[in-house]
């Protein structure tokens, strides 16, 4: 791509204390490899990255060359525009206004062209507008991961079919991270919607606000774009990035191939195949069918990486264990002698010190925040809160349960299985927390979702940000702050406090440094005495690339290393 190639020069210098990969000049003896395997521990479950399912499997992490959008994430975990897609910029208006341009040259795989349309259902899907009768009141006709942002917006301005539109604000209202929008992974088709829906177009549906057309929107949106283990109808998967699906099933993998209508700079190599968290992957390996590891440190038990220039770094995820509000944790005292027990500096120095760590700041201590990243400039200061959560504190724990009145509990902890170090994880909380009258009991399975959370089949989910098994994470942390907001697809433990939404509605909207500073204080110390979860260490990531390859750069972030993988190329 041309704006491509530009930033992943620039991006790879940057990322290279991370792992840029070995990256290997090929000799004039070596021969292009036509196929290369990718094994990322997230778990491959729907096409579409912004329902709840799809932000909490990982599926940005798989299709962000797939389905590409107006920015991706880059290595670092920042926002990075994809001009090859179209442009992006704030322009002036009495509300915050952003105007959209979609490259005259798009087009999906199917042929149809790329439109505005695309935008108007992305944002009607995420705001949060449309809903139906619930049993607890009013709940969302779609089913999305959350509404950062896409709620802030009044209207997008479209015509069907055209290339342009032009987002409003609402009045009083500025996003900052406005460019987390109508992101890679996220811009879903909106014609096949409207095709299966049996809907004229999506713009006419959404803007006139027909109840029928909107109920048959959201029905195939949430579901419809979904990867079972049946045959795939592929007229429902266009692509709109370099790469498309050609099959997927358990066995196989998931094969990706060069889009012919891509407009941009053509895949480097031919043929992806992606080996999910649920494959085997070190079977995968030992097979010398995978090319470029990204899967959680210590998580693949025996995985031996003999001819593959691999690094353990710390990522941009946060460890933890995303707690219920119900049952056992009905009570903020019950949570906080869970934390009190969880022995969370034992933790960091046996699981979570990724091996190739900077000397300060990302992965360097345990975590002490569940919404900022350990290099952020404000995170010593408003993290106090945290210091008596080290953890193994038996007395406290005791103390706490007693005041809960819940002399012995039991917690049940669910983590997608295999995972080594998350096995190791709950073995280690189970023996600290014993003593305190506290029974833990291992739930990991290998059919694990967080949704059993909610469904209270579990008591606390051990994962990553957004409750993702592999990469999650970023600069933004978009995720990390909707994961804990009212009424949010990934509020999986359903905590609710009007004033933590508050807070976040307010830092998304200032970037003023002292009330910043002073927010975050308040955010922090508020998470700390409720306990929605247990924050325990960044996640360390074992990166990987095949020895021969080339242009691999890793993304220790909710993109993963695959962010860029149209550019790879493996010489054997």
């Amino acid at each position: 791509m041309r704006y491509r190639r530009k930033s992943v020069r620039l991006i790879g210098a940057l990322a290279a204390g991370a792992l840029a990969a070995g990256l290997a000049v090929g000799c004039s003896s070596q021969n292009q490899v036509p196929s290369i395997g990718y094994a990322v521990d997230a778990v491959i479950a729907t096409y579409n990255g912004g329902t709840t399912l799809g932000a909490s499997s990982g599926s940005a992490s798989v299709f962000s060359r797939v389905l590409t959008g107006f920015f991706y994430t880059g290595p670092d975990g920042q926002p990075v525009a994809d001009t090859d897609v179209g442009t992006a910029k704030e322009v002036p208006g009495e509300s915050q206004t952003i105007q959209y341009r979609l490259n005259p040259d798009g087009v999906y795989s199917d042929g149809v062209k790329t439109s505005c349309d695309d935008l108007v259902l992305a944002w009607s899907a995420r705001s949060g507008r449309f809903t139906k009768p619930g049993d607890r009141g009013q709940v969302p006709l779609f089913d999305a991961a959350d509404t950062a942002g896409y709620a802030d917006i009044e209207r997008v301005e479209c015509q069907p079919g055209s290339k342009d539109a032009t987002v409003v604000f609402r009045p009083g209202r500025h996003y900052l991270p406005w460019r987390t929008l109508f992101a890679a992974g996220e811009l879903m088709p909106a014609h096949v919607a409207a095709r299966v829906a049996n809907v004229p177009n999506v713009v006419t549906a959404l803007q006139s606000g027909d109840p029928g057309a909107i109920q048959r929107l959201a029905d195939f949106w949430n579901s419809g774009w979904s990867l079972g283990s049946g045959s795939l109808e592929a007229a429902r998967f266009p692509a709109s990035g370099p790469y498309r699906i050609e099959s997927f099933s358990a066995k196989d993998g998931l094969v990706l191939v060069a889009n012919e209508r891509w407009w941009g700079n053509k895949p480097q190599t031919g043929r992806i195949v992606v080996f999910p968290k649920t494959a085997d992957i070190k079977s995968k390996v030992a097979d010398n069918a995978v090319g470029v590891v990204d899967v959680g440190a210590g998580s693949v038990k025996d995985l031996n990486l003999d001819g593959f220039s691999a690094q353990s770094v710390p990522g941009r995820g946060a460890e933890q264990l995303v707690l219920g509000t119900g049952g056992v944790f009905g009570s903020a005292d019950a949570r906080r002698a869970f934390a009190l027990c969880v022995p969370r500096q034992a933790l960091f120095d046996k699981l979570g010190k990724a091996k190739d760590a900077p000397k300060t700041g990302l992965g360097t201590a345990p975590l002490n925040s569940r919404i900022q990243q350990q290099d952020s400039i404000f995170y010593g200061a408003s993290t106090g809160a945290a210091e008596k959560y080290r953890g193994a504190d038996v007395p406290a724990a005791t103390a706490a349960l007693a005041a809960a009145r819940t002399p012995d509990i039991t917690v049940r902890v669910g983590y997608l299985r295999p995972d080594e170090r998350r096995t190791q994880t709950v073995t280690m909380i189970a023996e600290a927390c014993k003593p305190a009258g506290i029974t833990v009991v291992d739930a990991g399975a290998p059919d694990f979702g967080p949704a059993q959370l909610t469904e209270g089949k579990v008591d606390a989910v051990l994962a990553s940000t957004a409750s993702r098994p592999g990469p999650a994470g970023s600069l933004t942390g978009t995720a990390a702050t909707s994961a804990l907001r009212a009424g949010s697809g990934l509020d999986f433990g359903r905590f609710g406090n009007g004033r933590y939404d508050a807070i976040t509605d307010q830092l998304v909207g200032d970037d003023n440094s002292s009330l910043t500073l002073n927010l975050l204080t308040e955010a922090e110390n508020l998470l700390w005495a409720e306990m929605p979860s247990i924050p325990l260490f960044v996640t360390p990531r074992t990166i990987a690339f095949g020895n021969g390859m080339q242009n691999g750069v890793a993304a220790p972030n909710q993109a993963g290393t695959g962010w860029n993988m149209d550019r790879w190329v493996l010489k054997r």
